[in-house]
């Protein structure tokens, strides 16, 4: 285990980055700053993934163009209005906040990521964008991530951010990240945006299999809802002053990287998770004694996605056998007569996000309520004081083999519905 230690600063925490937020007014009822940017000192290589709905937001088709050289050296990103489904004109927009971020910072349109999250199927106002350009970009600072982690959100109930500090070749490393998720989360690849930011000097190549390994374990482990969205972006920004040798091949080095990342990538899909929308607590899943570990995240993902799982949490309802028809319909074999389960918690989720190795399975934080094959008499009032904690684990341990896997989700209540029945208007 590498020295990696959390820190504050979210996306500025890395030497050269910089950012800002301001309020556009894209959507009229906001009052909240709507249109971010991010931007380093210096060409960063990068690298990113992004939605696999087949449809995809003006934004993230051009982003998938600017990036294939893996060079990038700005973010712009929008909140209130999602430039999806807008054709022609769509793309005209996404290309117009490209180069407005371009002209604003002294780089080029085709080095510019862009973003936009909320209302499907409206043309995005850019000149409204246009109109505050200057001020986002003069107000670029290293406390700019305060002003910027707010401007991305939707539904969010709180921002969400992260920064991490490691040492690589002898070389004192940042990676700082904020993303926004809280509806239209699914298990497909990012199920939200998130950006990185980091000044350990690293090859485009390697950012691209470092996140690509990470989201396995980490961001495609989340479900809020079963919908994968449309505008889905996570991406990496490495501008190399830290002043490490540049990490171009598998290695110590390289092993440390993906270490700082799989800890920030991790806390932060924790988040995404606890912030669901109308979510009242946190459930992870974790399975252990699987076959393998994608079969133990496989049964992790079945169960936290479950609606009738979901609901049972909601409820406090300690209804186990949801769980093991969720792990049967999964299609990953185990074997449900050597399957154990337990609820645990630890009280509180914040607790979840830096602490979060598997839970004791004893004591008056856990109920074992299933043991191979067999339901247990249990405490109820013990189950539903757990269960009614704002951060809950589902333990389950199988007689498969060796391997572990964790995936998070949140309860289904009733604002979730009202929240999303009359979004648009």
């Amino acid at each position: 285990m590498s020295d990696i230690k959390f820190i504050e600063g979210g996306v500025c925490a890395a030497e050269g980055f910089t950012a800002n937020g301001v309020l556009c007014k894209i959507k009229a009822s906001r009052t909240k700053n709507d249109t971010a940017l991010i931007y380093s000192e210096k060409l960063c290589n990068a690298a990113g993934v992004f939605t696999q709905n087949r449809v995809k937001a003006e934004s993230v088709k051009l982003c998938k163009k600017n990036i294939e050289n893996g060079k990038i050296q700005a973010v712009i990103v929008n909140s209130g209005n999602a430039n999806c489904c807008t054709g022609e004109q769509g793309a005209k927009v996404a290309l117009r906040m490209a180069e407005l971020a371009a002209k604003a910072t002294g780089c080029k349109p085709e080095d510019v990521i862009v973003s936009s999250t909320g209302v499907i199927g409206a043309q995005l106002p850019v000149e409204k964008i246009e109109a505050k350009i200057d001020e986002l970009a003069k107000g670029l600072s290293k406390e700019g991530h305060k002003e910027a982690r707010i401007a991305i959100m939707t539904t969010d109930t709180q921002y969400k951010e992260c920064a991490v500090e490691f040492t690589v070749g002898g070389k004192k490393c940042r990676m700082g990240t904020m993303c926004k998720g809280s509806g239209m989360i699914h298990i497909n690849l990012g199920t939200m945006l998130s950006y990185i930011t980091t000044d350990c000097a690293i090859s485009s190549k390697m950012i691209d299999k470092a996140l690509r390994e990470s989201i396995k374990g980490t961001y495609n482990c989340v479900s809020v809802d079963g919908d994968t969205s449309t505008n889905d972006t996570l991406v990496l920004l490495a501008n190399g002053m830290a002043g490490n040798a540049e990490i171009t091949g598998e290695g110590e080095d390289y092993d440390i990287f993906l270490e700082a990342l799989n800890k920030l990538n991790r806390v932060m899909a924790m988040k995404i998770a606890a912030d669901g929308e109308g979510a009242t607590r946190l459930v992870q899943c974790t399975v252990n004694g699987a076959s393998s570990v994608e079969a133990a995240r496989g049964l992790a993902k079945e169960v936290i996605s479950s609606s009738l799982v979901k609901a049972a949490m909601f409820g406090a309802d300690a209804n186990f056998g949801r769980f093991l028809c969720a792990m049967g319909y999964s299609g990953i074999e185990f074997d449900p007569m050597k399957t154990n389960i337990w609820f645990t918690s630890k009280g509180g989720a914040k607790r979840y996000f830096e602490d979060n190795d598997n839970f004791e399975v004893h004591g008056e934080n856990s109920v074992k309520v299933y043991e191979n094959g067999v339901p247990l008499e249990f405490d109820e009032d013990l189950a539903k004081k757990i269960m009614s904690e704002e951060a809950v684990e589902i333990l389950v341990q199988c007689g498969d083999g060796n391997a572990s896997g964790t995936a998070w989700g949140c309860d289904l209540t009733y604002d979730y519905v009202k929240i999303n029945g009359d979004y648009r208007t």
